[in-house]
């Protein structure tokens, strides 16, 4: 290993200075590296239809200049229409990711290809045009109007001149209590959007993109500010729409009881020839008409009765037996249906004549795919959720359908269910001071304070599918329109190519090629398996729960803990969101890709605060996603949105990192030694504050490194580099661990006194980010401080101790830091490093314990309600540390894993 010397640091310097130089040529020598940029479908074959695809493509360096046209070639060798934008640029203003849009197709090609080119147009381009009232978007025949304020999002769309939609809404339900009470009535009221501002962001010839900004009102009280984003796809019959809302109410006194979105839609046909469809499972399709002609004691005839089921005009009323003829109007005429799902597990869909009848029973199922259409022959609207079952209580409601108009209506949260109930758990439990605060920290591992536990200025984004059609879709159409609701197709890079250009730092492809890689990756796919199941067999579900994990396991109970303090909900701790993501990028899975998405949604989501004095910081892990009293920049750290923003330019993760580049300030309202500060600790309040290395300064880091990365605007890059300078000036550099940060100037102006090595300063996408970062910046002196931070950690105690030149105490997680110590050994090209490095990660009492072959197994019987999978020992924090280590170390030091082996008595 490296002697142990204080001159290391500077022989590390010059080290970085020739690495960095070095890295340059390795980097340009991929400008004239071809690159075949094939996509495919993720779930590994062309779907039935889409109605618009967006994606993005990492550039090597210096490869395309702003401003490079593409274009899209098919299977078949024809080109496609594309539309292009910049996402990202590297250093020397290159393109380093560029976002990609494909028009609407219901006959998708099996691939394609994108190379640099002149792109083909759409046959009917896409057109936007804007006016005094509103902006109005034409998609071939289909013609939709958004106004600039009021309460409708879109006015009303047209489909070859007839009107199909009217006034698309946001609906809020809101009551004063949770529950009824003999002694309580509840007052219940009804909230509409407001739009406040409109902007196009995005104007076509292939996708147009349109953001409305507002709150729901009802009379003088607005609340619930909304983003929504409307997309619209040359040749395409359908808007795609991401809606979020913060919840900016009262807990205690703001019970929503729904929260939706409702369409309008004309009916123009006859009562029999108007129809009501809910999607089922696979091809299966819950379809029926207002007014039935089927089943009837009298037979109107088999064509009539073909007809009407397949959603087609009749054949002439006048030919029609006249015993059915004449008595039409005797036949009930059903005018609203619904479909609720109340949790994951089932469905009911209920039918009534009208408001102030009585409901009937229709059918019921599992797991609804959360698709319905109302209309006639003559048109109607068709309206999806994403996750309908997943993050329910959902519901699917058409009301009026035998009037002269309709109300189709997704409910994200369902008025079936319970009032939203987002109070704090419990009532503090005698915990009046910070004494007694830290000792039921030290019980349940909860940080409990009074009126921090809040929701206030949590958020959540659902997405849904509206199409406007000409006539009531056939029924296999309607079963893919479906399908397409409920697993959204998707084009994405193969692993290789994302490889192939070095983005998202140090990680390799699966390689099998000896024992040992063997089994370090059939233990990683294991380890992805059992918490996709997981999800499934917990019931890992709804509306603010799903995509997140639970922190850790109770072996007694067989169940996670949680209602156990901070070993319940994850909320990202030790960057689950990367291990998914990372699992994704090397394996392609389509199964990880949509846990990583379901995760990243949630977590940038609910688990952060995006207005308050908390705006910018996430909640520490807890029983409520929210409820944790510990809010850290750890939590809504950019390094875990950043790998979704680029594969899918998805530019609502993109607003949420954008909206991170300022959070430092929070940090002068909420200290995160708050309950334990230091005697130096700056004061409360002002522009300086302390600030931890890994957990704070670099989750700012990922922030500004990628808002540099997007804009090409020097200030942010500024900015990193004014903190690494400063950084690497103390005199420990990392090894204080924390220092007082200027958040006006970005610098560190002192150390904290001492050594501070906190095991949790690396864990938070700190490894990952500055596998990143140095190949971008190259400030030799803070290299040189990372590197030496890298090499000492995982040091033996004497050794570190005398190079420090003080006594330190215990250092947490050394196989997480395993990692530290191959990037160490990669850049110093160092054999016994290398060595030391595989050692720590595959050191006896870690490997065995983590694998879902070495103690999983079945629970089924008494024990449990139904049979579920378990490992006794397992943990989110140490499946994620574990997995990101040996991603990381199989690319840096590969050969030294083999070489170092896993005998049957452990390493050597």
């Amino acid at each position: 290993m490296t002697a142990i010397t204080r001159r290391f640091l500077v022989a590390s310097a010059a080290t970085s200075a020739m690495a960095g130089a070095a890295g340059a040529p390795a980097v340009a020598a991929q400008r004239d590296t071809p690159l075949a940029t094939e996509l495919h479908w993720l779930d590994g074959e062309a779907p039935v239809r889409h109605e618009g695809q967006t994606w993005g493509v990492p550039w090597p360096q210096g490869l395309h200049r702003p401003g490079r046209t593409f274009a899209a070639i098919d299977t078949a060798g024809a080109s496609v229409p594309l539309q292009t934008w910049p996402l990202a640029y590297w250093p020397d203003g290159s393109l380093k990711w560029t976002g990609h849009a494909l028009e609407a197709s219901s006959a998708p090609a099996a691939s394609l290809r994108v190379e640099p080119g002149r792109p083909a147009a759409p046959a009917l381009p896409l057109s936007v045009r804007s006016h005094a009232t509103g902006i109005e978007i034409e998609t071939g025949p289909l013609h939709w109007s958004v106004p600039l304020s009021g309460p409708s999002l879109i006015r009303r769309a047209t489909n070859d001149g007839r009107e199909v939609l009217r006034d698309l809404q946001l609906v809020c339900l809101r009551q004063d209590g949770p529950e009824l009470s003999e002694t309580t009535p509840l007052r219940q009221e009804r909230y509409l959007s407001e739009v406040q501002s409109v902007a196009v962001e995005q104007s076509g010839p292939v996708r147009a993109v349109v953001r409305l900004e507002g709150r729901h009102r009802s009379g003088d009280r607005a609340w619930l500010p909304f983003t929504v984003r409307l997309y619209f796809h040359a040749g395409g019959e359908a808007v795609r729409i991401v809606h979020s809302f913060i919840f900016d109410g009262d807990e205690k006194t703001d019970f929503i009881r729904g929260i939706g979105v409702q369409a309008t839609v004309p009916m123009r046909d006859p009562l029999y020839e108007r129809h009501v469809r809910f999607g089922g499972r696979g091809e299966g399709l819950w379809a029926e008409a207002v007014r039935p002609l089927t089943g009837l004691r009298r037979d109107p005839g088999a064509d009539y009765r073909a007809a009407q089921i397949a959603g087609l005009p009749i054949p002439p009323l006048e030919q029609m037996d006249p015993r059915v003829r004449d008595r039409l109007d005797l036949i009930p005429a059903w005018g609203d249906f619904t479909l609720s799902q109340p949790t994951a597990d089932g469905f009911a869909i209920r039918k009534r004549t009208k408001e102030g009848h009585g409901w009937i029973d229709a059918q019921s199922g599992e797991r609804a795919p959360g698709l319905v259409y109302a209309g006639g022959v003559s048109g109607g609207v068709a309206l999806g959720l994403a996750n309908f079952w997943k993050a329910g209580p959902s519901r699917l409601d058409v009301r009026g359908a035998a009037e002269d108009e309709a109300t189709v209506t997704a409910w994200l949260w369902s008025p079936d269910a319970p009032a939203m109930d987002l109070r704090f758990y419990h009532d503090g439990l005698g915990m009046t001071d910070h004494a007694a605060e830290n000792q039921g920290l030290e019980i349940t591992y909860e940080d409990y304070e009074a009126g921090w536990g809040t929701p206030y200025g949590i958020a959540r984004t659902s997405e849904l599918t509206l199409w406007a059609l000409t006539a009531t879709p056939p029924r296999e159409t309607l079963s893919a329109m479906a399908r397409g609701v409920e697993t959204p197709p998707r084009l994405v890079c193969s692993p290789a190519r994302l490889r192939a250009v070095e983005v998202f730092g140090d990680w390799t492809l699966p390689d099998r090629s000896t024992p040992l890689r063997a089994r370090l990756e059939d233990r990683l796919e294991g380890l992805l398996d059992l918490y996709r199941d997981q999800i499934d067999q917990r019931g890992w579900y709804g509306f603010w729960n799903y995509g997140d994990v639970m922190h850790s396991y109770d072996a007694d109970r067989h169940e996670w803990r949680y209602d156990i303090g901070g070993y319940a909900w994850a909320n990202s701790e030790l960057s689950p969101d990367l291990w998914l993501w990372y699992g994704f990028l090397r394996t392609g899975r389509a199964d990880v890709f949509r846990m990583a998405e379901a995760m990243t949604r949630h977590s940038s989501e609910v688990d952060c605060y995006h207005i308050g004095p908390h705006r910018g910081f996430g909640t520490r892990h807890g029983v409520q996603h929210w409820g944790d009293s510990s809010k850290q920049p750890r939590v809504s750290n950019a390094a875990f949105r950043r790998i979704y923003y680029y594969l899918t330019a998805d530019e609502r993760v993109g607003d949420l990192m954008r909206s991170l580049v300022g959070s430092d300030e929070t940090l002068t309202r909420v200290q995160i030694r708050r309950k334990r500060p230091a005697p130096d600790d700056p004061a409360p309040g002002g522009p300086v504050v302390d600030a931890g290395f890994g957990t704070d300064w670099s989750s700012f880091l990922a922030a500004w490194m990628t808002e540099w990365e997007r804009t090409g605007d020097r200030r942010w890059r500024d900015r990193i580099v004014t903190g690494m300078t400063s950084l690497a000036a103390l005199p420990r550099r990392w090894f204080h661990g924390g220092g007082h940060y200027d958040i006006r100037s970005g610098r560190f102006i002192s150390a904290n006194p001492g050594t501070g090595i906190s095991h949790l300063n690396a864990v938070f996408g700190a490894v990952e980010t500055h596998s990143e970062l140095l190949r971008l910046v190259d400030v030799p002196a803070y290299r040189a401080a990372w590197l030496e931070y890298c090499v000492w950690y995982n040091a033996p105690a004497a050794e570190l101790e005398a190079y420090l030149g003080t006594r330190v105490g215990n250092r947490g997680l050394p196989q997480a830091h395993a990692r530290l110590t191959a990037w160490a050994a990669r850049q110093l090209q160092d054999p016994a490093l290398a060595r030391r490095a595989a050692n720590e990660f595959l050191a006896a009492g870690h490997f065995e314990d983590l694998g879902p072959q070495s103690r999983l197994r079945r629970v089924e019987g008494e024990a449990v309600l139904h049979p579920v999978d378990e490992d006794p020992g397992m943990s989110t924090n140490g499946v994620s540390q574990w997995s990101l280590t040996a991603i990381q170390t199989l690319a840096l030091i590969p050969d030294a894993l083999d070489a170092v082996g896993l005998p049957e008595e452990g390493p050597r």
